[in-house]
């Protein structure tokens, strides 16, 4: 009997479903290499790779609720009712099973195709990269009517697995808590986590996920906790995150379906905006950069929705070209597969490179799309109607793009008149600042070191995107001159919305507005310009937002600059013996109340300032937010703002 054909043996999953690939030296040394970074992103990644284990659980068939639990102390609890991990004698390494998957990285059921048929987790590290990294863990095992237990210290058991009593059901508990020596935030945020945990909600249907805050108690006692479950998955999903957009029309197209064993489910809506927005998983990662499986859903897509508009000569009196672009105009779309052996590629490994995805998708969506259309000849010709006005706009668009295509300095049309160019020309040492206004830009190009600092005035707010045409968007002046001044070049296939960042002139960009209301407006406006039509720049990171201080501190000669209350008290608490009356304080309404060597010193020196680096750690949640905020619905955005809010008067 082969080791697979025993795991696969009534769902059997014992020490022997435990294949060990390598040891776990490394992980404390180069934390970054396994798990991203050492940030916030590497600290609640810990979380998800726990997580990630009873999520595969639940897959196989095996569980249906996970409780996550962020403890008083910061370390996390995280319990589910699988099956429990083995704790019998693994033969190769002569030791219990669960030692080996918790203290030996990439030992694991995840490995052997028996025992689990497709797995999640990014890096696939596993809970002993967890392990590794925590100062303390504690696992506690449920199974065959016994509780078991390990103790461990980063990684290193503190004894061997012991029985501590009578279980009670069957499962796995894992409590971390993380190194602060490695981790710069120690912190967990609440929202962060309920975000993805929402997420693997609706990409799992069935599964009840239910995440629990210790550190926050209301007046009654209770603490915050959240249920998290979605009983119609994808279908739910999709009308999440297109809820604050008109409908064009209400009905989800929806498939789950498996082609040449692939399980494939896909729910598609149609709304009255000018975007594309579609999210795509494999195994519930989130796959940002695409893939073959978003190459398959596109083209089955195009192909369908043409050849019925063809067929039900809804194209007849139609004397433009229909290009791919205007079939998905207005159209959101979560797609979610599972793949045995998943390929990433990409700058950040979430790009799928199976080249057997693309056909299975394709077949799929075109089969379910085409009984859609037959069977709603109303719905159908709304949406063709909105392809057929998407086109006629984009070829109103190619006029505007060939104007700022002409000014492009990669054409010889030279830069805005408005831009301070720096000198350099490597882009991975150049930044443009992206700077609220005439007064503040002249102060800018004064402080700022001409080397490698370019400044981009911008005159007021510039478009919405979210509200506008394409063509609008490209008749903008303000948005013309920053893709000149980017250098990228836009629309080069089958007249696309897509921007070439290929030769982009600065691998910084830095958003640079007042600290007020009007200018926390502005950076939403560029944000969303940014992740409508250049996405790219955020996913490799190029994004950035500086931080200006809100307050400047004096008593006598002793002056500080202070980003936030908190640091304004300390001061006030330090130098003023806790009197503010003691204490000047200046408050900056704006960058042009400061003088240029202020402004260097303060929001663009690389030494001193602190940037904030835009990223998408989840599409879904920002594109909801996104056409929430900038969208035509007050609602929801209200809502929004009153939970969100920290403090009212902000420009008191």
């Amino acid at each position: 009997m082969t080791e697979e054909q025993i795991a696969t043996n009534n769902g059997a999953y014992s020490a022997d479903s435990i294949q060990v690939l390598e040891g776990l030296e490394a992980v404390r040394k180069r934390p970054a290499m396994y798990i991203g970074d050492t940030g916030l992103k590497g600290l609640h990644h810990l979380v998800y790779e726990v997580v990630d284990n009873s999520i595969d659980e639940a897959l196989a068939g095996y569980c249906d609720r996970i409780d996550v639990t962020i403890n008083e102390d910061n370390s996390i609890t995280v319990q589910d009712n699988g099956r429990g991990i083995p704790v019998d004698y693994h033969k190769k390494e002569q030791k219990s099973a669960l030692e080996v998957a918790m203290t030996i990285l990439h030992a694991g059921g995840k490995f052997n195709k028996g025992s689990y048929k497709v797995s999640g987790g990014l890096h696939g590290v596993g809970v002993s990269c967890v392990n590794a990294l925590s100062t303390h863990m504690t696992t506690q095992v449920e199974r065959d009517g016994i509780l078991y237990q390990q103790e461990y210290e980063c990684g290193k058991p503190l004894y061997s697995v012991k029985e501590v009593g009578p279980a009670t059901g069957n499962g796995t508990r894992q409590t971390f808590l993380p190194d602060a020596s490695i981790f710069t935030e120690t912190v967990y945020k609440y929202e962060i986590l309920a975000t993805r945990m929402r997420e693997l909600a609706y990409l799992n249907a069935g599964i009840t996920i239910v995440l629990t805050d210790r550190r926050v108690v209301n007046e009654e006692g209770k603490v915050k906790s959240e249920k998290f479950f979605s009983e119609n998955g994808l279908k739910e999903f999709v009308r999440f995150i297109d809820s604050s957009r008109e409908h064009l029309i209400n009905d989800v197209i929806y498939l789950n379906t498996e082609k040449q064993g692939i399980p494939i489910e896909v729910a598609i809506m149609y709304n009255t905006s000018f975007s594309e927005n579609i999210h795509s998983y494999v195994n519930n990662i989130n796959t940002i950069e695409g893939g073959t499986h978003l190459a398959g859903f596109r083209r089955a897509l195009t192909r369908t929705l043409k050849k019925y508009a063809e067929d039900s000569k809804m194209l007849e009196k139609v004397k433009i070209e229909i290009a791919g672009d205007d079939f998905r105009e207005g159209l959101t779309a979560v797609i979610s597969i599972k793949v045995a052996e998943p390929q990433f590629e990409g700058q950040t490994k979430t790009k799928l490179g199976n080249n057997e995805v693309m056909g299975a998708v394709d077949q799929a969506v075109g089969e379910a799309l085409t009984y859609y259309l037959e069977e709603h000849p109303k719905e159908a010709k709304m949406i063709v109607d909105k392809v057929i006005l998407a086109a006629t706009a984009r070829h109103a668009a190619r006029k505007a793009r060939e104007m700022v295509q002409r000014k492009s300095p990669m054409s010889g049309g030279g830069l805005p008149g408005k831009l301070a160019d720096c000198s350099d020309r490597d882009a991975d040492r150049c930044e443009l600042f992206l700077v609220e206004g005439d007064s503040a830009g002249g102060t800018a190009k004064q402080g700022r070191n001409r080397m490698f600092q370019a400044i981009l005035p911008l005159r007021g707010k510039i478009l919405n995107v979210e509200k506008a045409m394409y063509h609008k968007a490209l008749e903008s002046e303000e948005i013309r001159n920053i893709y000149t001044a980017l250098g990228v070049t836009i629309g080069t296939e089958e007249d696309s919305k897509a921007a070439n960042i290929e030769k982009l002139r600065y691998k910084k960009i830095i958003i640079m507005t007042d600290a007020d209301v009007d200018g926390s407006h502005i950076d939403t406006l560029i944000m969303t310009f940014f992740f409508r039509y250049m996405p790219e720049i955020i996913q490799n990171g190029y994004l950035y937002i500086a931080t200006p201080p809100l307050y400047l501190c004096k008593k006598g000669k002793t002056e500080e600059y202070c980003w936030t209350d908190a640091q304004r008290q300390k001061f006030i608490e330090l130098y003023g013996a806790g009197e503010e009356k003691a204490v000047h304080t200046q408050r900056y309404k704006g960058l042009g109340e400061m003088n240029a060597q202020q402004l260097w010193e303060t929001t663009m020196d690389p030494e001193n300032r602190m940037l904030k680096q835009v990223n998408i750690e989840n599409a879904a949640e920002a594109d909801y937010i996104f056409s929430m905020l900038m969208g035509e619905d007050v609602g929801p955005r209200r809502e929004f703002i009153e939970e969100n809010a920290t403090y009212a008067n902000i420009d008191a």
